[in-house]
């Protein structure tokens, strides 16, 4: 995923709900980060609910913010976590 297209889903989720552009950055670059990381570093096959409630987990545990807000906001940005789950799930490792 690109910066443009973080960026986007980044603007399109603080368009659509209450919270800051700094708080819907850090929650969606965390999310998003380390589904990249996973679909570059992993072998293991994932069933897409069991890889976004491993993102929701881990995307609390890094920012700090509560679980509503966290899903809300991953929630907001569901066609670009779409994405990133294809990816994953498609993707098998880049070798070195």
């Amino acid at each position: 995923m690109t910066d443009q297209e973080i960026n986007r889903a980044i603007q399109y989720v603080a368009a659509s709900t209450s919270y800051d552009r700094e708080t819907v950055a850090s929650i969606l670059k965390t999310g998003f980060g380390e589904l990249e990381a996973l679909a570059t570093s992993t072998r293991r096959t994932f069933e897409r609910g069991a890889l976004m409630e491993y993102v929701c987990r881990w995307t609390m545990q890094r920012t700090g913010q509560p679980e509503p807000l966290v899903r809300e906001i991953l929630g907001g940005a569901g066609r670009w976590l779409d994405q990133m789950c294809d990816m994953v799930l498609g993707e098998t490792p880049k070798e070195a």
